[in-house]
């Protein structure tokens, strides 16, 4: 079966790998709905969602990039399987086994969990990244970057690195320093700014990854589900166009399934 994702909205997708189906970061609130984002600070989804949580398929794990409201929501706290394995920071772990979620794993970076079924194993490392610039990123949940390989009869078949909400920091180049031939990227965008300080990728900045990390495709979401996102995606599309990997993106309306293969 080809790698293929189904973009429910925010940074939150429905990802098929071989016989494995993961949730990534769960935000079902809907359109007017507030998520809190801490420090007292929400903000009001400009979307729906295209999927709710009863219609979701039946799943192996969840990967949680960290634990902001518009990441793993009130919706999603009520409404999924607390039997789940939750791949997530060590610090996101311990709130979720306060809440009931007994199967959440923590992994410090370039830690890994895997999957079994039949031959294949489902092999998921978590990988540096960092949300707010100096010392700010204290005051922000710790945030991982997530390596996804798939292997067959013991052989490596797909590699997906999901980013997480980082920026552009330069604990990323270690990553495709130990993880070469990346098959796709779904790359978290949006140019969150918050007082005016950025806290995800802008254009610019989620350009500059791509050209480090050198994936064969590139998926963006998380651009244009809260106020809070400043920066479109046509600005991103624009900049690959300007470099000259435009051929590379493949973008993915919230509803849409498509593969993660060029």
């Amino acid at each position: 079966m080809t790698p293929e994702v189904t973009f429910v909205g925010t940074a939150t997708t429905v990802l098929r790998i071989g016989g494995f189906t993961l949730l990534t970061d769960p935000n079902f609130l809907h359109r007017g709905q507030r998520a809190y984002l801490g420090r007292g600070l929400w903000s009001k989804r400009s979307t729906d969602p295209a999927l709710t949580v009863p219609e979701l398929p039946p799943l192996d794990a969840v990967v949680l990039s960290h634990l902001h409201g518009d990441h793993f929501d009130r919706v999603a706290r009520r409404g999924l399987d607390r039997s789940l394995p939750i791949l997530t920071t060590p610090q996101a772990e311990r709130k979720l086994r306060r809440w009931g979620f007994g199967a959440a794993e923590g992994l410090p970076t370039w830690r890994a969990y895997e999957l079994h079924r039949g031959d294949e194993t489902l092999r998921l490392t978590a990988l540096p990244g960092q949300h707010g610039p100096g010392l700010l990123d204290r005051a922000l949940p710790d945030v991982m970057g997530s390596l996804i390989d798939l292997e067959q009869g013991g052989e490596r078949r797909f590699r997906l690195y999901v980013t997480g909400d980082t920026l552009r920091r330069p604990q990323l180049a270690e990553i495709p320093a130990r993880f070469p031939d990346i098959d796709a990227m779904l790359i978290h965008l949006g140019g969150t700014r918050i007082a005016g300080i950025l806290l995800t990728m802008d254009a610019r900045q989620g350009a500059d990854v791509v050209e480090l990390i050198r994936p064969r495709l590139t998926v963006p979401i998380h651009y244009d589900d809260y106020p809070v996102f400043r920066s479109p995606l046509r600005h991103f599309v624009e900049e690959a166009r300007r470099r000259g990997f435009a051929g590379q993106i493949r973008t993915v309306l919230r509803g849409e399934t498509v593969p993660l293969t060029p």
